[in-house]
């Protein structure tokens, strides 16, 4: 999962995170704790469960950092 971080430094690779689920009308959205960087809107059928994983990638670019994870539920995806 991609996260949008507004400031460097918050997260390297290796980092176990928690996140939170937050609800909008019509998506879900996924901060991780506390408050260091934000996924996009993802529809209901795209949910994720998991709420603990681990950084893989930060990078930047032109439009500011962002933070690859994953997390179990995603690695069990993989494997069937």
């Amino acid at each position: 999962m991609l996260f949008k971080m507004e400031r460097p430094g918050l997260l390297k690779e290796g980092d176990k995170i928690t996140v939170t689920e937050g609800l909008l009308p019509s998506n879900y959205y996924y901060t991780i704790n506390p408050a260091l960087a934000m996924s996009g809107n993802y529809p209901f059928n795209q949910r994720m469960l998991a709420r603990e994983g681990v950084v893989t990638k930060v990078e930047e670019n032109s439009r500011g950092f962002y933070v690859t994870a994953v997390f179990e539920e995603e690695e069990e995806k993989k494997l069937f």
